[in-house]
């Protein structure tokens, strides 16, 4: 498991040892990049936490860098350091699905609140991913029959009623339904439905 970190993007290294220091400062785990092409370079896709980036910069723009990171399907929270004339960009990057921007000056404590719900966000991400990958796992134990009966079960239909749709005994569709039960490590109709509802929204 890969530890979060905010990774600063920035062309000027005395804001990134500032930001740096400040980031220590408040406890949150940080890496420095002095441009886009190097962090592209060094991108791995399973990276948790999030990107803290300037929107101009020398050679590739923090737009540049967020295209490419979109185009690669990577999802962490993206915080964009913007200068007033940039502003209508970062709100064109926030449409593309940037988490937020903070404009130059801005309050040091600011920045961090963002970074931290950014990291909370990511975290929050990976936890309903990993959710989503037992149930689906849970799912693959499943036996075909196991399936239609499950289908029944969460359209509300009682044993008798399954049986008779089915063509097969009460007897049989009861021990489904304990199957069921017991693969996806449920207790009742209810939770399975949330569970899918978790795994579908």
């Amino acid at each position: 498991m890969n530890p979060a970190c905010a990774h600063i993007i920035d062309d000027d290294e005395a804001i990134r040892d500032a930001l740096q220091w400040l980031f220590k400062t408040r406890g949150v785990a940080c890496r420095t990049w002095d441009g886009g092409e190097p962090f592209l370079d060094a991108w791995q896709a399973e990276w948790r936490g999030c990107i803290v980036l300037d929107i101009r910069m020398h050679g590739m723009s923090g737009l540049e860098c967020f295209d490419t990171l979109l185009a690669r399907g990577q999802e962490l929270p993206v915080i964009f350091i913007t200068g007033h004339g940039d502003v209508p960009m970062a709100v064109a990057a926030l449409k593309k699905g940037a988490f937020h921007f903070i404009e130059k000056p801005f309050n040091d404590h600011d920045l961090v609140d963002l970074v931290e719900k950014a990291l909370a966000l990511d975290a929050e991400r990976q936890r309903a991913a990993a959710s989503r990958e037992t149930i689906e796992a849970r799912l693959a134990t499943l036996t075909q029959r196991e399936r239609e009966v499950m289908e029944l079960i969460l359209e509300g239909k009682y044993n008798k009623v399954i049986a008779d749709e089915l063509s097969i005994s009460m007897r049989t569709v009861e021990a489904h339904r304990s199957r069921i039960f017991d693969k996806m490590a449920v207790r009742s109709a209810v939770e399975l439905a949330q569970m899918l509802t978790t795994l579908r929204s």
